[in-house]
């Protein structure tokens, strides 16, 4: 089974890096988070490298389902960001990743500044508009321009699995902040209705796995 999905809306850009690492069947996830995060470690590294980057040089979030983003800096180095659930980056070899299990990871590129970012957008995130704060983000560290950003959503859960059609919330959103509507892309797929490929918490009932979202510019 295949374990890395790419989304045409970013394989067309030069210089960028992504994935998102889908289930793992032959790793049992049947358990609480940190012990189903842990398992999971050793494959999602693999998977790394299969992108050309590795846990050394990446960068990710506790997040806390909220709406704080925080710029990485410091090259190609890796890092870990207390207290948010969105990073922006720009280009140095470094990567962006997001856990996610329902929720929506939301990928955001700046192809003209050579930036982008990456955010966990569930149902409380995207209440908070948490988009919206990552790309004000870029913005100030990068001149990102909403107009020329790309905004990529994964698989993430929508009804009837989920009373709260957030995905939908995150597309006008990004149209709000400034997106031209051909460049907003949706995977349209659910979670919960394909646990046989993503992990779903509200299916599984908590004890379960979490994809993977990676993003960013490799080393030119």
């Amino acid at each position: 089974m295949k374990t890395i999905e790419t989304f045409s809306s970013l394989s067309a850009i030069d210089g960028l890096m992504h994935g998102f690492f889908t289930r793992i069947p032959e790793v049992d996830v049947a358990v609480e988070r940190e012990e189903a995060m842990h398992r999971l470690q050793g494959a999602h590294d693999e998977l790394l490298t299969v992108l050309g980057s590795s846990r050394s040089c990446l960068w990710t979030a506790e997040q806390v389902h909220g709406n704080a983003v925080s710029a990485c800096k410091g090259g190609a180095s890796s890092g870990y960001e207390s207290g948010v659930d969105g990073l922006v980056i720009a280009k140095g070899g470094a990567a962006l990743g997001i856990y996610v299990a329902d929720c929506c990871a939301v990928y955001l590129v700046d192809v003209e500044n050579k930036a982008c970012g990456l955010v966990h957008s569930g149902k409380c995130g995207t209440q908070q508009g948490i988009v919206a704060k990552a790309l004000d983000l870029m913005h100030n560290e990068f001149g990102t321009k909403p107009e020329l950003v790309i905004a990529q959503l994964s698989p993430c859960i929508r009804p009837p699995w989920y009373e709260n059609d957030f995905a939908q919330t995150i597309r006008e959103q990004c149209r709000s902040a400034g997106l031209l509507p051909g460049n907003i892309h949706d995977s349209e797929t659910c979670t919960a209705e394909n646990v046989d490929r993503y992990y779903s918490y509200r299916r599984e009932k908590g004890r379960t796995g979490r994809m993977l979202a990676v993003l960013g510019w490799a080393v030119q």
